[in-house]
């Protein structure tokens, strides 16, 4: 009997965000394959079923080619690529060595550019064509203090993405899920403790982080047939954005 459900990769879907959109998609009943440079600590799980884990260096063009092609021949198809590997430590530009900043850049816009171009070389030829997610960031969208070359390259894979959206209609749909701040196991790194998370929080007009859920349901959504006129499209998922400093800064109460 043929297996029907959904063959979906989630990049970077061993830890944080990229973990909880794996879940996401367990929990919908597909079948999904998470890769990463290393093997998770713990299998990545939901609803009785497991994530497949397989090692690929993402910066690595033919390696990404490779990936696909075998995990097409093994499960039949892809049907969706989630691209969510990505990040950068804090440094300011002026304090960061350039190779550094190269490094950032390419992981966050060349990794998921060569992964895209890997999976639509098996999307196209499905019958049903396929769906390409990038996980893109709120600092693409403003200035990005402590991150520049990070907001510039998500700047530039929004672009990309719409620009894979006008080339791979109509088979293969592409769209990006803008994210601001989350809430994930490393969250302490970025933000300190309980009391500095919840301060970070109170910035966000919903009062609260994004969970990885909230990222996963997104994605599980923009995957889906329910979504079949959306392409080239931005979700901004960030619970309302940030307040303006200017604001605070006003004598006038608002």
């Amino acid at each position: 009997m043929t297996d029907t459900r959904q063959v979906v990769v989630v990049t970077g879907g061993t830890r944080g965000v990229g973990a909880g959109i794996a879940r996401g998609f367990l929990a919908a009943g597909a079948r999904v394959v998470v890769c990463a440079r290393r093997a998770p600590d713990r299998p990545v799980e939901a609803a009785g079923a497991t994530a497949e884990f397989r090692p690929l260096d993402l910066r690595d063009a033919q390696a990404a080619q490779v990936f696909f092609r075998e995990v097409a021949a093994e499960h039949g198809r892809v049907d969706a690529l989630v691209n969510n590997a990505g990040g950068t430590p804090f440094g300011l530009l002026a304090d960061t060595a350039p190779a550094r900043q190269a490094k950032v850049v390419e992981l966050n816009l060349l990794a998921p550019l060569y992964a895209s171009l890997a999976a639509y070389d098996v999307m196209r030829t499905q019958e049903a064509g396929g769906s390409i997610t990038m996980i893109g960031s709120v600092s693409g969208t403003r200035p990005s203090p402590g991150s520049g070359a990070y907001g510039a390259a998500k700047a530039g894979l929004e672009n990309l993405a719409r620009t894979m959206a006008v080339e791979w209609a109509p088979s293969v749909r592409v769209n990006t899920v803008v994210l601001g701040l989350a809430r994930t196991e490393s969250a302490h790194l970025h933000y300190g403790d309980e009391e500095g998370v919840a301060r970070v929080a109170r910035t966000v007009p919903l009062g609260r982080l994004a969970d990885p859920s909230d990222v996963a349901d997104a994605c599980v959504f923009l995957a889906s047939d329910r979504a079949r006129y959306i392409s080239g499209a931005a979700l901004h998922l960030h619970g309302g954005g940030e307040r303006p400093a200017f604001l605070d800064a006003a004598s006038v109460n608002r």
